[in-house]
């Protein structure tokens, strides 16, 4: 993409409302605009970001088994008031009546109507197991919408719900999920630590929030520091497997690690007082096991192999797609803006015109362009008519992983500059080493 074409309408001043610095660098970038209090537009630079999560939980739930599917954003007040949470949920339920004067909601979340789909479906031990997941805007209508993605009223979120003949299935269900999120943050950037967490409205007595360590988190998190020291890494999992599943699961919730909810100051005296660590958590995904809250309310019921009847185990499993970007900038930023991870970057690499203009940089330029996207990697190619430390500062606050600088000079040299943004380290190339280097490095993405 060329950015005289591109639509990115970065701001030079930090707008006043934004009080953290995942809010305050998306308003600057151009990713986001508000609409009203709590609720976005996602802009061009915003919504690819936003795409390249959301790819990669499909990835991750389907490695695992799991089925993509989508449910509306409107539910009935019915299904609701047939489990009896329309009454109990509170007010951050917004509850709507149509022109018929039928009780609506805007689904802040979906176990009721994957319920009712399930009991309508299936009605056998022999259909299951089943998970079922989509990825859809929520709403929840906080009563102080704040942090921009981070705690807004709109969000995009992951759900999805397995069905299992029995608990022990249902806690395979539930181990499949720690892992597949386990991977899905590690391909994101990030270190998302599992913590034993309060189910809250969901309800079950078993459950595991995951939190990206950040000191603008909500939450008070305590925790062994042992557990920041795995990674799952490039391991083969057969999610078929329940041994290796389970002892994946194990590995990772020995290591004591807990919320405030949660937290239990006699447990966690016995962490090595060397080990013993404090800090803030931003939570970006939940997995809950209920068993048979929702079934046997709504009366989804299975025939066992014996005859009998009765209702499905159940859990329910949710990732925040649009506030992860958001825990991802608190994780992943500087004084000058953004600092992408390779593998949810808008762009793979910038491309810098020191002198537009110029045949010989213009050509320069063009061939990288081309030469990247032969390997398929996407570049920005910075082709504005603007000073080299506007276009250098631009790049610095979009984020994106490498620069290609090109200039007169180092085209006399036969070169150009690659640059991380990261460790703003730079080194000269040719333009072909610049690209086969790129291609290397996001070929491990």
């Amino acid at each position: 993409m060329r950015l005289t074409q591109y639509f990115l309408p970065v701001l030079k001043e930090t707008p006043a409302e934004a009080q953290i610095a995942s809010h305050r660098l998306m308003l600057r970038a151009g990713m986001i605009k508000q609409a009203s209090a709590g609720i976005y537009s996602w802009l061009p630079l915003g919504f690819k970001v936003l795409r390249r999560l959301e790819d990669i939980v499909h990835q991750e739930q389907q490695r695992a088994g799991h089925i993509p599917m989508l449910m509306p954003t409107l539910q009935s007040a019915d299904l609701w008031r047939e489990s009896g949470r329309y009454d109990d949920y509170g007010k951050e339920m917004l509850r709507i009546t149509d022109r018929h004067g039928r009780d609506m909601l805007y689904g802040p979340t979906n176990e009721e109507l994957i319920t009712d789909i399930f009991r309508q479906t299936i009605s056998s031990y022999k259909d299951l197991p089943k998970t079922l997941y989509h990825i859809q805007w929520k709403f929840r209508d906080e009563i102080r919408p704040r942090f921009g993605v981070m705690r807004g009223r709109e969000f995009f979120m992951k759900d999805g719900y397995s069905f299992d003949m029995d608990r022990e299935s249902a806690i395979h269900a539930y181990n499949r999920h720690m892992v597949s999120y386990l991977r899905t943050y590690e391909r994101m950037g990030l270190q998302a630590i599992p913590m034993k967490a309060d189910t809250g409205p969901i309800g079950g007595d078993y459950s595991h929030e995951f939190l990206v360590l950040a000191e603008t988190g909500e939450s008070e998190v305590f925790y062994d520091r042992a557990v920041t020291d795995l990674k799952l890494g490039e391991r083969a999992v057969n999610y078929a497997d329940v041994k290796q599943v389970a002892a994946i699961c194990e590995e990772f919730t020995t290591p004591y690690a807990r919320t405030d909810e949660t937290h239990d100051a006699a447990i966690y005296a016995d962490v090595p007082a060397e080990r013993q660590m404090t800090a803030r958590g931003i939570e970006v995904g939940q997995i809950f096991y209920f068993g048979t809250k929702y079934s046997q309310a709504l009366g989804a019921d299975v025939v066992m192999p014996d005859g009998s009847r009765v209702p499905a185990e159940m859990g329910s499993h949710g990732i925040g797609v649009s506030r992860l970007i958001g825990a991802l900038i608190e994780a992943n930023h500087d004084e000058r803006g953004i600092i992408w991870p390779e593998g949810v970057t808008p762009f793979h690499a910038g491309i810098v015109n020191l002198k537009q203009g110029d045949s010989a940089a213009d050509a320069a330029c063009d061939a990288l362009y081309a030469g990247l996207a032969s390997r398929g990697l996407e570049a920005l190619y910075d082709d504005r008519d603007e000073r080299a430390g506007g276009k250098f500062a631009t790049m610095d606050l979009i984020g994106l992983p490498w620069r290609i600088t090109v200039g007169p000079r180092g085209l006399a040299k036969g070169v150009v500059e690659l640059t991380s943004r990261r460790t703003n380290e730079s080194e000269e190339l040719t333009p072909e080493a610049a690209i086969d280097r790129l291609a290397q490095i996001y070929a491990g993405v």
